[in-house]
């Protein structure tokens, strides 16, 4: 049994405070910490009623600054930091970290604040201190990245050769109600979703604009829906690991509805990360956009419709082509019901608690910062089919990509 300590607040936050408790037998006590100590004792008191686990606890703490995180993981003493924040504050958490000898899970990996940019690089460059201090850095342990790239690691370790061609497939079929809201944090998302995609193909990477390359995919249970090429981070490490890999790309699913209101955030400026002068002040437009926008951790009441994240993945098994997808849907009332956090929430909420689980109980271990896929899939798989995130797979299909 360890301590843990949650940093976080959020939706995911919640999802991963209520899938952690349901553990005692591994989560021995949890700290949950943010910048707002209110909604911390909120998540607390709602998971404490949901779980009955007893050693639970709120915190104060400003994950941009080192000193204050490491008194507090000093004064708490966990066994692992799971970093559910923002992803400006994954280095100085790390930083932390390494002060303190704690080992360290995130589910995204590092932004600067002050550029609309994100890759592994800034956190593989910790490589050699996490190593010297016998720690273990875990690396985009959500869904997208997360289970997207244990799912890849499952299908190369079972079921391929040589994987050839991977497509990873996010599709959110569900439906809030709201004219306009994004289903995590809207600064990060609309960062993410307006910079120029890419994707990997024959060795090198081939640059997109926003949403240029589109296709009509079908998701199980959900249907055909207009699907995007954008570049996401688990990319860049799974060609990494998987050099056979001959194109990589990352799919996901928008409605004209919503890209029509983020072409007018864009044309009015409200999608700008540069600070601007408003009545004596220096305020980023993106900034008060999210202040205005629903909050993605209240999204959860009268979320009906699923998610469906997937790889189809073509490449080859003794000698002969395959074909193979494998993939998980989930609802988001069922998400609700149990943590009261809609399905995006929870598909990256319960992938972090698993992996602070494998990391605990000594499943993953070593010393330094690795990507998710580098660790044996099976165990990770397994809880996933028991903890709410069950996962289907089917082989010699058309992958329609």
């Amino acid at each position: 049994m360890s301590k843990l300590m949650i940093i976080g607040a959020g939706g995911v936050g919640r999802v991963v405070t209520f899938k952690c408790a349901a553990h005692p037998e591994v989560f021995s006590e949890i700290m949950l910490a943010s910048r707002t100590k209110s909604k911390c004792d909120t998540i607390i008191a709602d998971a404490a009623k949901a779980t009955g686990h007893q050693k639970l606890s709120a915190a104060r703490v400003d994950a941009d600054n080192v000193p204050e995180l490491v008194a507090l993981i000093r004064e708490f003493k966990p066994a692992l930091v799971l970093h559910v924040a923002l992803p400006y504050q994954d280095l100085t958490i790390m930083d932390a970290c390494l002060e303190t000898g704690v080992h360290y899970l995130d589910t995204a990996n590092y932004e600067p604040i002050d550029e609309a940019k994100f890759e592994y690089s800034w956190q593989w460059a910790y490589q050699d201190r996490f190593k010297a201090a016998g720690i273990i850095g875990v690396l985009g342990c959500g869904f997208d990245p997360g289970v997207t790239s244990i799912f890849t690691a499952h299908a190369a370790k079972h079921h391929f050769d040589e994987i050839h061609y991977l497509d990873i497939v996010d599709c959110n079929g569900g439906d809030h109600g709201k004219a306009f809201a994004t289903n995590f944090n809207p600064e990060i998302n609309i960062r993410e979703i307006t910079q120029n995609g890419r994707y990997w193909e024959n060795g090198e990477w081939v640059e997109t604009k926003p949403f240029e390359i589109k296709k009509v995919l079908n998701y199980p249970n959900i249907g055909g829906r207009d699907s995007y090429v954008l570049y996401h981070e688990e990319l860049e490490s799974l060609v990494k690991n998987y050099p056979t890999i001959k194109r990589a790309r990352f799919w996901m699913t928008f409605g004209q509805e919503y890209l029509t209101h983020l072409r007018v955030i864009q044309n009015i400026g409200m999608a700008g990360i540069e600070p601007i002068e408003y009545q004596g002040q220096q305020i980023v437009p993106l900034q008060f956009l999210k202040a205005v926008l629903p909050d993605p951790g209240k999204l959860g009441d009268n979320y009906v419709g699923e998610t469906s994240i997937g790889c189809r993945i073509k490449g080859i098994k003794d000698g002969e082509e395959q074909t193979y997808y494998i993939w998980n849907n989930c609802s988001h009332a069922k998400a609700f019901e149990e943590t009261g956090a809609q399905g995006v929430s929870y598909t990256t909420g319960v992938p972090a608690m698993i992996g602070a689980m494998m990391v605990l109980t000594g499943k993953w271990t070593g010393a330094g910062v690795y990507n998710v896929e580098e660790f044996n899939p099976d165990p990770f798989m397994e809880k996933l089919m028991v903890e709410g995130l069950p996962w289907n797979e089917q082989f010699d299909i058309d992958l329609e990509v």
